[in-house]
C-alpha cells in the first residue's frame, strides 16, 4: 500500500491512517535537565546516585556509562517516584522540535538501555515498571533529593595516591574489615547504619568482606573523598596482592 506523507503538520497533528507507528520531529536529542544558578541536584536510590544537573549516573560511587536520552528518561521518572509518567509526557519533554524520529522505538530503546545500566528486569522490575500503552513508573525507594555543593578539587587526597599506609581498626579489635569492591563498601555502610551483624557475617562468609590484621601495610591506589574511602592494595599477609576498598578513617600514616 502506497501512503504519501503530506508534510510536517500531518505527521504531528493527524497521523496518516496508513502509518501504524507514531513519528515525531525533534530538534535535538541532547536535552539537558539543568537547574540554572543551582548546585547539582542528586537523587539516591539503592546503590545508585543520579546527578540530575551533570547528567551522570553512579553505582556505589563509580560512574557508569549512560547515554543522554536514557538518563533524561530516568530523570523524569525520579521527579515523580511512584507515579506514572505517560508516553505523551516523555514525548513532549524529550522530543520537541523539528527533526524526524520514530518516537515509540526511541523511547523503548531508551528505557531498555536504562534498565541495562541499572541491572533491572522488565518482567520483575526493581526500579522501572512498565504500564502497557500508558507509560512507566519508578518503583524503587528514593532518598529525598538534596542540593549538594559542587565538590572542590582535593589536592591533598590526590597526593596520597601511591603512598603506603597501614590499616587500623575501630576500638580494640585486632583486625580490620575491608570490602572487595565499591558495591560491597556501599552495602557495608548500610549494614553498619542498621547495626545488622547478620548481614555483615554473610558478607564475611561470602568473602566480600575480608578480615585483615590491624597494622597491615597497604598501598593507596585511589582516593574517593566524596565517599570518604579509598581503594588500596594489600601488601602483606594472607590477602597479599588483593585490591580492597577501605574507609579513610581506617588508614594511618606509617610512622
Amino acid at each position: 500500500m502506497d501512503c504519501e506523507l503530506q508534510g510536517n503538520r500531518g505527521l504531528n497533528d493527524a497521523p496518516h491512517p496508513c502509518n501504524r507507528r507514531r513519528v515525531i520531529f525533534v530538534r535535538s536529542t541532547e536535552v539537558r535537565m539543568s537547574t540554572p544558578g543551582c548546585s547539582p541536584l542528586v537523587t539516591r536510590f539503592d546503590v545508585f546516585e543520579a546527578d540530575l544537573r551533570a547528567g551522570e549516573l553512579y553505582k556505589a560511587g563509580r560512574r557508569i556509562k549512560l547515554q543522554v536520552l536514557p538518563f533524561q528518561a530516568l530523570a523524569m521518572l525520579l521527579e515523580r517516584p511512584g507515579e506514572v509518567v505517560t508516553r505523551e509526557e516523555f514525548e513532549k519533554r524529550l522530543w520537541p522540535g523539528d527533526t524526524f524520529v520514530d518516537f515509540d522505538h526511541s523511547l523503548n530503546t531508551a528505557i531498555r538501555k536504562l534498565r541495562r545500566a541499572l541491572g533491572d528486569d522488565n518482567k520483575r522490575p526493581r526500579f522501572v515498571e512498565t504500564l502497557p500503552k500508558r507509560g512507566y513508573r519508578f518503583i524503587g525507594t528514593v532518598e529525598q533529593a538534596k542540593r549538594v555543593s559542587t565538590p572542590a578539587k582535593h589536592p591533598a587526597a590526590a597526593s596520597r595516591v601511591g603512598q603506603v599506609a597501614k590499616l587500623c581498626s575501630d576500638g580494640t579489635l585486632s583486625f580490620t574489615l575491608v570490602s572487595v569492591d565499591d558495591e560491597t563498601a556501599a552495602e557495608r555502610e548500610k549494614l553498619d547504619a542498621a547495626n545488622d551483624d547478620v548481614g555483615l557475617s554473610l558478607l564475611i562468609a561470602s568473602q566480600k568482606l575480608l578480615m585483615v590484621p590491624s597494622g597491615t601495610q597497604v598501598r593507596i591506589l585511589e582516593v574517593q573523598p566524596m565517599q570518604s574511602r579509598c581503594q588500596v592494595r594489600i601488601l602483606e599477609g594472607e590477602h597479599y596482592g588483593k585490591a580492597a576498598v577501605v574507609p579513610l578513617k581506617q588508614l594511618a600514616e606509617l610512622s
